[in-house]
């Protein structure tokens, strides 16, 4: 298998109050293509900036993040956005849907961005895959919490990532909807063969990837098969 994402030793400070606050400390790690990985941690621990620094939304203050043979801590803003564009797909907690657009709208962003051809029957079909082909017309303040992830998932599927990052994707919703996403998710990546890291509270979502990364303080505390 290959390897599609390598941190080496990466780190990452924030200025607060005339000192550095250091967040993320020598973090080393690769994820290979094609796996599932969970990563784990008490509040505060880092686990959120680490995912947006995988995913080319934030920088290291040090180290280097590589993401499909790509130095991301070497390219600039509109670089790093088409890596983005044409690698990830970021799924978050509090569903980030575009408030003015339709569902079937905030799924065709991605392949808008990518100027694709035909681009409304592949929405279409992921909201149907994803059980919302009936409520593609409905805005995000008319779905439920439920079907506003839903469409997120969608969304980050649409123009078919190599690799999806997913940031407490279940934390806002109930025991029950989370099944039914969490479901969801794995059986769209298994499908479309993606790469998937998460970074959950949830302990037995955590369970159901192959391979566990444990967080404390900043620092990389265990890796478990």
């Amino acid at each position: 298998m290959s390897t599609i994402l390598r941190l080496q030793q990466v780190s990452k400070s924030y200025r607060s109050g005339g000192r550095d606050l250091r967040v993320l400390d020598d973090i080393t790690f690769s994820v290979e293509a094609g796996s599932t990985l969970a990563i784990v941690g008490p509040s505060g621990s880092g686990k959120t900036t680490l995912l947006g620094l995988c995913a080319g939304l934030d920088r290291s203050t040090s180290g280097s993040v590589e993401l499909h043979d790509t130095r991301l801590d070497e390219l600039n803003e509109d670089q790093l956005a088409a890596v983005r564009n044409r690698y990830v797909g970021f799924i978050f907690q509090n569903f980030q849907l575009l408030p003015t657009l339709t569902a079937l709208e905030n799924v065709m962003v991605p392949l808008e961005l990518r100027q694709e051809k035909n681009i409304r029957p592949r929405a279409l079909e992921l909201l149907d895959k994803v059980g919302l082909a009936d409520r593609g017309h409905h805005y995000p303040a008319q779905l439920s919490g439920g079907e506003q992830q839903r469409v997120s998932l969608a969304r980050a599927f649409s123009n078919q990532p190599r690799i999806l990052f997913a940031d407490e994707p279940t934390g806002n919703l109930d025991a029950e909807t989370s099944e039914k996403v969490v479901k969801l998710l794995f059986d769209l990546n298994r499908e479309a063969g993606t790469t998937l890291v998460l970074v959950t509270h949830d302990l037995d979502l955590a369970a159901k990837t192959q391979r566990i990364l444990n967080m404390k303080g900043g620092k990389l505390i265990s890796d478990e098969s």
